[in-house]
């Protein structure tokens, strides 16, 4: 389980040059299959002071920070407001999963506004999102010698992410959760695996050509599930990302 008051986490934060509207784990841990040596992925989303946003230098809009700290790898990376409003409207799942993360670090009553006008951002456009990672994550499985098991668990992860959000409208990061509803029986062998061995496992004695097929029907199942899916095809939040920006730079100007 993953110890959201490790003080190493709280740590990295208190290091952010900004004020944060919030902050999540993502990655391994929230996918549900982190082993032992796994980094702890932190996103978010900060709010740049007014005078950065219109003077001529060239803002901050992505923050990367990165720390061995006694013995644990922290990686945080955060988009300014309104990249991160922006990335929202163009149906990318990453920030989707780093929004509706239910491993919270840090939050703020914009966050939870946000959680809810975030939903008109849930659309069958995510399609492309999930589609296109699923297939970049398999031609990295493929041309691995040995193959990983953590690249595996990615390709498999992505596809039941997007077919969960396509039938549900929920945002769900979690490979296992997921799986609930689809009842791959391997699934949790490879995550058992995963998550007693090391970062860079290999695959070992499985059938590549048992993923192979299993892959490209799970790749039917994301498009039979768009294609049935009551889901808008594009955003429809514009106006309430834009509103919420403006209130939060207002409210953010008397810092800078």
């Amino acid at each position: 389980m993953t110890d959201l008051t490790d003080a190493r986490l709280a740590a990295e934060l208190a290091e952010h040059p900004y004020p944060l509207l919030f902050a999540t784990v993502s990655g391994a841990h929230l996918y549900g299959f982190p082993s032992p040596d796994s980094d702890f992925d932190l996103r978010g989303s900060h709010v740049l002071p007014v005078a950065e946003c219109l003077g001529l230098g060239e803002p901050a809009e992505t923050i990367s920070l990165s720390h061995d700290r006694d013995g644990m790898e922290v990686d945080l990376v955060t988009h300014d407001v309104r990249k991160f409003f922006s990335l929202l409207l163009r149906n990318n799942g990453y920030v989707l999963e780093q929004l509706y993360s239910p491993l919270v670090l840090r939050t703020s009553p914009e966050h939870e506004e946000l959680k809810e006008i975030a939903r008109g951002c849930i659309t069958r456009g995510c399609l492309r999102h999930y589609r296109g990672f699923a297939r970049n994550q398999w031609e990295m499985f493929a041309r691995e010698a040995p193959h990983r098991l953590k690249t595996l668990l990615y390709v498999y992860r992505v596809l039941l992410t997007g077919i969960h959000l396509m039938r549900t409208g929920e945002v769900n990061g979690n490979l296992l959760e997921c799986n609930g509803e689809m009842g791959l029986p391997f699934l949790d062998d490879l995550v058992a695996r995963k998550v007693t061995g090391t970062e860079k496992g290999e695959l070992g004695g499985d059938d590549f050509a048992f993923h192979q097929v299993e892959v490209e029907r799970l790749r039917r199942v994301l498009e039979e599930s768009t294609a049935a899916s009551h889901l808008p095809e594009e955003p429809s939040a514009h106006s309430a990302l834009n509103d919420l920006l403006l209130r939060i730079r207002r409210e953010h100007k008397g810092s800078d």
